[in-house]
């Protein structure tokens, strides 16, 4: 317990070092260029919008944070699945595959407007548009890892007259966690693209919908402002992501101790 919060407050302050060299960098560049406010906001432009503007964007934060985390519950899930379903029936890898492909192939932009149409202004279309972003990277690196469990596990199992069932969910999903951890962290650090084009498509909230408002208006340090609270958002996901796969991986960590 001691060294987990120890590796806590130890990566809190070196990015939070980070941050401030970050904009000193970002200060000095405002100093040398001197562009005018509308093309590049200093820092303490964008801290006056946090200051004078805080309600607002932390009203519209909370819709994207939810369309975010909705869609790495929901999209993670169907990730999950897929991957178990063609780990149980390797015949439809061939026919499933193509169009779980397909569904990366197609640009975010034109599907975006069709979500829109279909599951209106509302919440609904960035759930469903974040899902399909974060489900293929969950469903390729679990699938991936479902299929490289060590051959002598499923011998052994086997030998002992253990189900396919059951060499699932003692051998070949144990063996698939750091997989399926890596995908989760891919899948937590995109989650935001889903809900923000999303809301450029068509919206009544959210931070994509702030960005959109302010750009119209060359409010570049309202932009500023709501890109760097999306960056928050999603390190936390992602932050929450990592910290819960030390208890999913309980058992490696006692293994390399």
């Amino acid at each position: 317990m001691a060294d987990a919060k120890n590796h806590f407050l130890t990566s809190f302050l070196q990015t939070l070092i980070v941050l401030a060299v970050l904009v000193f960098a970002w200060q000095v560049c405002i100093w040398i260029f001197q562009p005018a406010r509308f093309l590049f906001p200093s820092p303490l432009d964008v801290a006056r919008v946090f200051q004078t503007q805080s309600s607002y964007l932390a009203s519209n934060a909370l819709i994207t944070i939810n369309e975010m985390v909705l869609g790495f519950i929901i999209g993670s899930s169907i990730g999950v699945f897929v991957a178990l379903v063609l780990s149980q029936f390797p015949m439809l890898d061939r026919y499933l595959m193509p169009i779980v492909v397909t569904t990366q192939t197609l640009p975010v932009f034109a599907i975006a407007p069709l979500l829109v149409i279909w599951f209106g202004f509302g919440i609904g279309s960035k759930i469903v548009m974040a899902s399909l972003i974060i489900f293929f990277p969950v469903a390729s690196a679990f699938y991936d890892g479902l299929k490289q469990t060590p051959r002598t596990w499923l011998d052994l199992g086997a030998n002992w007259g253990a189900s396919k069932f059951q060499l699932l969910g003692l051998m070949r999903i144990p063996a698939a966690m750091p997989s399926l951890i890596t995908g989760l962290k891919v899948a937590a650090t995109i989650a935001p693209i889903g809900a923000i084009v999303g809301e450029w498509a068509g919206a009544a909230g959210g931070l994509g919908f702030v960005m959109l408002q302010a750009n119209a208006r060359t409010q570049t340090d309202v932009v500023f402002a709501s890109l760097i609270v999306l960056a928050f958002c999603a390190f936390f996901l992602r932050w929450i992501v990592v910290h819960c796969a030390d208890y999913f991986l309980w058992w490696s960590r006692e293994a390399s101790t």
